[in-house]
């Protein structure tokens, strides 16, 4: 017999009940009996976990490990946090299908949409797969530490029926009916299901908006509905132009899959609370889906996907980046994006500052963006790119994007029909690092703000997730149930600082943040992390196809 036995925890189940102490017997993989000191065999290890609350592992169903995966069998920093089971392929991007042909077009897609580094995925993409089945079964194979399910995508799939001309142009009836075709060969490999998105903030290679935008909503309705022909997966699609509220309900009652849609945001609508209304108002299996961190980025002159809303910018993101130096000297360029950019920016100067830079030391962390460009009498864009011309485009700035009204967060995790999610792990990873929300939601939201109880907070990274998702015997701590558990401190548990570290293929950097309190976890039975550190080496993480 292999197992285990947690002594003198308290339990939060992932329901939403009331926590209770109990002992823990895990055998062979799975929860084998609950209760106060149960009797078991001597030939079982007893694990002390007096003072900690022992719950299902987290379930983070916004992440964006698709490429990261092949080369990091850890799924940092995600790994760190208490989550044990994760989503790829959120937003419709992914690496999968892609003809070898659409290799370099993919990953110059992610560079500049998901903020990943192109020299990272060029050099740690190992392309022992073409369709999204291969892709499932080579990380069916690969080590993991974490639990994986992953959707298809709406731009790969674009890419691999249109090739360049995705970005350009809507599909033919062939073309859509062979994408759907390969919709519904994912499901039928164990795809969780299909994403998509419509919003105008995502950019692609060149500068061109990213496939998805192109289709238009016979495509959707084709796509969507291979779902609904599967019986099984979720629909995860980014709001935009064509898609909101009204349109996230009809695809949820004409398939009968739920949807999720991102993001919703403070400072993106007028009341969020409100959008949730009228959502609910519509009586259709659709959750928003919510942050409980403020939106904070840092951005590059050299990488300015932030901006690439304005017009200007995209002919900057269409450049390589040895190239873009020169247009932020030309003056008639600067003239046109001093207009474009304010739409998007203008509420943002006051909440940008230095954050990193070698050449300008002494204002990092210091005066806003809009307080230098006062002093200055020049236009805060024109400060963001003189002080990063002067520093070889390295200068970073941090920027809130959104997302930084806590009231209105507050009332959003207190109401059940919302999600929560958006940690993007995995993307903008030069950018931000809010992998860490899970930690920060048991520190900040319930510990310090009381906002939700510890049972609510639990079953928002559970049972709410897991249940959405459909995933079996996870998300909830039961007798039966798989055993991905993780024990925290509830008085100490929360993220650390973010600090930059170079791990990646290339060298690349990234930001990462650790956790304190996030004791011991077990993903399916074996322990991955041990009196707050990792185990080196334990990667006992499961494919879930199909949520299986």
């Amino acid at each position: 017999m292999n197992g285990f036995v947690l002594r003198n925890a308290q339990v939060v189940d992932g329901t939403g009940a009331p926590g209770y102490p109990a002992d823990v017997a895990v055998v062979d993989g799975r929860v084998a009996a609950i209760g106060p000191g149960l009797s078991v065999s001597a030939d079982l290890e007893e694990v002390d976990l007096a003072g900690l609350v022992l719950s299902p592992g987290f379930v983070d169903i916004h992440t964006h490990y698709d490429a990261q995966v092949l080369w990091d069998g850890d799924l940092t920093p995600s790994s760190w946090h208490g989550v044990t089971t994760v989503l790829v392929g959120n937003c419709g991007f992914g690496i999968a299908p892609t003809r070898p042909e659409g290799r370099s077009l993919i990953a110059k897609t992610l560079e500049n949409v998901e903020g990943m580094t192109l020299e990272a995925l060029e050099a740690g993409i190992s392309w022992e797969f073409e369709s999204f089945p291969g892709y499932l079964d080579h990380l069916d194979r690969l080590p993991k530490r974490l639990n994986v399910t992953a959707m298809v995508g709406h731009t790969p799939l674009r890419l691999y029926a249109l090739g360049e001309d995705a970005s350009r142009r809507a599909a033919t009836p062939d073309e859509v009916a062979g994408m759907r075709r390969l919709v519904r060969e994912a499901l039928d490999a164990g795809a969780a299901g299909f994403a998509s998105s419509n919003s105008g903030a995502h950019i692609g290679a060149f500068g061109r908006p990213v496939p998805s935008r192109l289709a238009d909503m016979d495509e959707y309705r084709e796509l969507t509905g291979a779902v609904g022909e599967s019986g099984h997966g979720l629909l995860q699609i980014t709001f935009g132009p064509q898609l909101g509220p009204a349109q996230f309900a009809e695809m949820a009652d004409r398939t009968g899959r739920p949807v999720t849609w991102t993001a919703l945001l403070t400072g993106q609508h007028d009341s969020t609370l409100k959008v949730v209304e009228r959502q609910a108002g519509y009586g259709a299996a659709v959750w928003p889906q919510i942050a409980c961190r403020p939106l904070v980025a840092q951005v590059t002159m050299g990488a300015p996907s932030l901006f690439g809303r304005a017009d200007a910018f995209l002919e900057v993101l269409a450049l390589p980046r040895s190239e873009r130096a020169q247009v932020y000297h030309d003056e008639a360029w600067r003239a046109r994006a001093r207009v474009d950019v304010e739409p998007h920016w203008s509420h943002r100067w006051a909440k940008t500052t230095v954050q990193e830079s070698a050449r300008h030391a002494g204002i990092v962390d210091g005066p806003t963006v809009a307080e230098l460009a006062a002093g200055r009498g020049v236009h805060p864009l024109d400060v963001m790119l003189d002080l990063a011309l002067e520093e070889d485009l390295d200068t970073r700035y941090l920027v809130v994007l959104c997302n930084d009204d806590e009231d209105e967060i507050g009332g959003l995790l207190r109401d059940d029909r919302t999600l929560l999610g958006l940690s993007d792990a995995g993307a903008h990873v030069s950018q931000l690092c809010d992998a860490c929300y899970s930690t920060h939601l048991l520190g900040h939201w319930v510990r310090d703000k009381g906002v939700l109880t510890l049972e609510q907070a639990v079953w928002r990274l559970t049972g709410q997730p897991a249940a959405l998702l459909g995933l079996e015997g996870r998300g909830v701590l039961r007798e039966g149930a798989i055993a991905d558990l993780v024990a925290f401190d509830p008085d100490t548990v929360s993220p650390l600082p973010a600090t930059r570290v170079r791990d990646f293929p290339g060298g690349a950097d990234r930001l990462v943040a650790d956790s304190q309190g996030v004791e011991h976890m077990w993903v399916g039975g074996v322990a991955t992390r041990r009196d707050g550190k990792e185990i080196v080496g334990a990667r006992p993480g499961r494919l879930l196809r199909g949520g299986r």
